[in-house]
């Protein structure tokens, strides 16, 4: 079988099909991995064979420009103009003006979003897929330069999510409140930007273009949205590049070790940090006197720029995160993927703020379980930080609970084990 992935040229939503990849290439199956330019040396360095597709044009610079050509002056004002709809409806308000807002959330970051990140690939990638002939397609979910592929070539095709399934839930409503409005009122940007490539390639608009013939969940089925979608459960497998074990990581630690780390992509994206140096500063002030190991993953730009580092904190630029939550009491994050993910996995308690879609949910679950707090990002402070790591600390019902949900992770198919599904969907639905 013929397995071709592909993803947008981010590092975090590669890394989490690299061990879905792997599994495929073991069972002898050959696997491709398409994406921008920019990802290729993410992508070899993965050990799997990079197809490079559409320009050079790296993503940040194609934001910039996006930026410039909306006049939306800056990612974070692009963000801001966003955020409004999207929060009011991260509660499941549903009013006279959900129609309203959820169009507004489409034109002005859903459906730009899909064109900036895919728009560049689609060409290339039906080229290639039309010489090498993929059996299957697995796609980023947010990647829809796949499922164009895979439509164009009859090849099965499946998303891999990397986080709640939002964006699905977000669709359903707004496809059952678009049929509510008069003829004239039923703008779906989302719709017009696929179905100008689907008529490129000779193809009918379809919602599967969207949601794939199926799709990869890795978070704990009991996370899980009800989209009423085929979805395939498989354990999360930690992968975030090259890793080296540091020496300092070979011994258990003397006190309870905490992690405070703010993820790849916000080193390269400004506007994802929750956390200023300002407010870094605070907490490592708040925390101080605690009898812990704080551990900070922290770029040495930043790093300059903190007045102290108390003596029970370590600043380190990147340690795999593989090698350190395992070792963890507590891990602290900005809920992004790897962070949320890697926590549940090691059942260490967490402790989280986040300014992403799922956020709501990701909170939820963490009360629900008992595996973590969550503190919203206006109320973030070194103090708020202080009396949560103690609750935490201190509180064996957080450790049981990230236990149990550890428990239920342990209980989900292998990438390994999903490959045999993989292949019967593959000849299902291939044409």
């Amino acid at each position: 079988m013929r397995v071709l992935f592909t993803s947008f040229p981010g590092r975090t939503h590669f890394f989490n099909s690299v061990p879905l990849a792997w599994a495929l290439c073991a069972a002898g199956h050959e696997v491709r991995v398409a994406s921008g330019p920019e990802l290729v040396d993410a992508i070899t360095r993965s050990g799997l064979t990079a197809v490079p597709v559409g320009s050079a044009e790296t993503l940040k610079e194609k934001t910039q420009r996006v930026m410039e050509e909306k006049e939306y002056g800056s990612v974070e004002r692009w963000q801001a103009l966003a955020s409004a709809p999207q929060h009011r409806l991260a509660g499941g308000r549903a009013d006279s003006s959900e129609w309203a807002d959820l169009s507004r959330l489409y034109d002005l970051a859903i459906t730009p979003g899909a064109s900036l990140m895919n728009d560049s690939m689609i060409d290339d990638m039906v080229a290639f897929s039309r010489w090498w002939g993929p059996d299957l397609v697995l796609w980023d979910a947010a990647s829809y330069a796949g499922a164009v592929a895979a439509a164009a070539v009859g090849a099965a095709h499946g998303r891999v999510l990397y986080a709640h399934d939002t964006d699905t839930e977000m669709r359903a409503r707004l496809l059952r409140l678009k049929a509510e409005q008069p003829p004239g009122d039923r703008r779906d940007s989302l719709q017009e930007w696929m179905t100008g490539w689907a008529g490129k390639y000779g193809l009918e608009f379809s919602e599967e273009l969207f949601t794939g013939h199926f799709t990869v969940d890795q978070l704990p089925p009991s996370f899980r949205i009800d989209t009423g979608l085929h979805y395939l459960s498989m354990r999360y497998v930690p992968y975030n590049g090259p890793a080296v074990q540091p020496e300092w990581l070979w011994s258990t630690p003397a006190v309870p070790r905490v992690l405070m780390t703010f993820g790849l992509s916000v080193r390269d994206w400004s506007h994802q940090q929750v956390m200023s140096v300002g407010r870094l500063q605070d907490t490592l002030d708040a925390v101080a006197d605690l009898d812990i190991e704080l551990v900070v993953t922290l770029q040495e730009e930043l790093r300059d720029q903190l007045s102290r580092i108390p003596p029970n904190t370590r600043i380190v630029g990147f340690v795999p995160l593989q090698c350190i939550v395992p070792s963890c009491s507590v891990a602290i994050h900005q809920g992004s993927p790897g962070g949320f993910n890697i926590s549940l996995l090691y059942g260490v308690p967490q402790l989280m703020f986040s300014i992403a879609p799922d956020a709501h949910l990701k909170s939820r679950h963490l009360h629900r379980t008992g595996a973590g707090l969550a503190i919203a990002p206006a109320e973030v402070t070194g103090t708020a930080i202080r009396d949560a790591l103690v609750r935490l600390l201190e509180d064996r019902a957080f450790r049981d609970g990230a236990h149990g949900v550890r428990q239920e992770i342990l209980g989900q198919p292998s990438p390994g084990d999903l490959v045999p599904k993989l292949a019967r969907l593959a000849a299902a639905h291939r044409r």
